[in-house]
């Protein structure tokens, strides 16, 4: 095997996975690199790992962004494993959260075992429209995000989430719908759907403008528009 046919090094190797993972990566991958767990060890004695949580480095310095913190968590806790509940929230821009504490969700046998900085969540059900990944962190999606927030903020907070949604335009009624339906029994579903009372497919908006324009209309008795409706392939505000 020639130079230029041989596997890079391993520590190239694991570099150039952090590089892609926010900066951490899993035992499991240092040893897919080819490091024994004395080289393993070695490392962090010399300060080129920094365990972040059992089985789980950061790659080079300890200091990681929120996003490192976020998928080392997922990491830490087994194959399967989904940023959830507030964290998604932070993940996805909905709400913004200072919270220490790491939102876990899964449903494998992983993870039994407390984790220090995580809170692991075990729904009964967690199905694959439930999943998803956002740059390169395993979250889950937006409506089930939602329903999950609503079992820890307030009616006024899960307003606002949802409206934040709607303008990143990230927020799908019909999935929204689909994810109430698959969980009914869900405390969540039943506040995210009386959030969802107040508004009607045709009129979810994504400015505070469009908002007044509606308004607008109903004090003046004008039929209310079609909000961001397409037309002849392009998207209008009212229709």
């Amino acid at each position: 095997m020639d130079a230029k046919s041989a596997p890079p090094p391993p520590d190239r190797r694991i570099a150039e996975i952090a590089a892609h993972q926010h900066g951490v990566v899993s035992l499991n991958q240092l040893l897919a690199a080819g490091l024994g767990r004395g080289a393993i060890a070695h490392r962090g004695r010399a300060g080129r790992l920094h365990s972040v949580h059992r089985r789980v480095y950061a790659v080079g310095h300890p200091r990681l962004a929120r996003e490192g913190r976020w998928l080392a968590a997922t990491l830490a806790c087994g194959e399967g494993a989904l940023l959830s509940h507030r964290s998604a929230a932070a993940r996805w821009e909905l709400r913004p959260s200072a919270a220490n504490i790491v939102d876990v969700t899964l449903t494998s046998r992983a993870g039994r075992k407390p984790r220090p900085g995580i809170q692991i969540h075990r729904p009964c059900v967690l199905d694959d429209a439930d999943r998803a990944s956002h740059r390169g962190i395993p979250v889950t999606s937006v409506p089930r995000t939602l329903v999950d927030l609503a079992e820890t903020v307030s009616q006024t907070s899960l307003a606002r989430a949802v409206e934040r949604a709607e303008a990143l335009r990230l927020f799908d009624l019909h999935a929204m719908r689909d994810t109430l339906a698959r969980h009914p029994t869900r405390r969540g579903s039943g506040r995210v759907a009386s959030v969802l009372d107040a508004y009607r497919e045709d009129v979810l908006t994504r400015s505070e403008l469009e908002a007044m324009f509606l308004a607008l209309c109903a004090a003046h008795d004008v039929p209310a528009p079609a909000v961001n409706a397409r037309v002849e392939g392009h998207e209008v505000d009212f229709l």
